[in-house]
């Protein structure tokens, strides 16, 4: 199935009470493992995530054409700005385009604009836009501009260039090739929090304690995690 709606949340138990375990973005593929009432348990087909969703009326399948580069896409009605509607695309949301207006680009029942997708098989360096995501809230489980965790932070730009990525931090560091360097573009690691380098010096991450994502000094960083949490680096990437 194909999720065609802009945000869905996947639960770790069939009940709103439970935790959240990780969200759906528009376009992301999963499997049905049961059905329960109202309930459905699946697992994700990128990286093989189980969890629990509410019944929807899914598709069961489009042809990806298109991939949403921006923070949050504005959605239209119709072909015109003055059509435009409070839904919202999340970034890495993935669409199937099938009629082209001026700038306008249609997928399913909506328009959304030229410059906020790129096509399907576009690539670029991994973390170069990452800045968008400053100042966006932390939330448990989270993968969109409304909200997003540390290990999804890192996700979603591998997915973005249509690489692998393990979803929890326990899984990443395992996945990705040891470096002993501190330089642009690692990824440092603590038991349960993950962290990209900016530079040798910044670093950028969705940060609990700050409740958002935040752009930090990584020696700084690394001091102030051992002092509150008592928690040392245990790998770099």
């Amino acid at each position: 199935m194909i999720n065609n709606y802009p945000i869905v949340n996947v639960y770790e138990k069939n009940s709103l009470k439970s935790k959240l375990s990780s969200q759906l973005i528009y376009g992301e593929k999963f499997q049905i493992l049961k059905k329960k009432k109202d309930w459905l348990k699946i697992r994700t087909s990128y990286d093989k995530y189980t969890g629990f969703i509410k019944k929807k009326n899914f598709l069961k399948s489009f042809k990806i054409t298109h991939k949403v580069s921006s923070l949050s896409a504005k959605l239209y009605s119709k072909p015109k700005e003055k059509f435009l509607i409070r839904t919202k695309l999340p970034f890495c949301s993935r669409i199937s385009v099938k009629e082209i207006k001026n700038n306008f680009y249609k997928f399913g029942k909506y328009w959304i604009k030229k410059n906020s997708i790129v096509p399907i098989n576009y690539k670029q360096q991994i973390f170069k836009d990452i800045k968008m995501f400053v100042n966006i809230p932390y939330k448990w489980g989270g993968k969109t501009y409304k909200g997003i965790d540390c290990s999804a932070l890192v996700q979603l730009f591998f997915k973005f260039n249509n690489l692998y990525c393990p979803r929890d931090t326990k899984d990443q560091i395992n996945y990705f090739k040891k470096t002993k360097s501190i330089k642009k573009n690692a990824i440092i690691f603590w038991r349960g929090h993950v962290a990209i380098c900016l530079s040798k010096t910044r670093l950028i991450h969705a940060y609990g304690p700050k409740k958002r994502v935040v752009l930090m000094n990584i020696q700084k960083t690394i001091k102030l995690i051992e002092k509150t949490a008592k928690l040392k680096v245990i790998g770099i990437r």
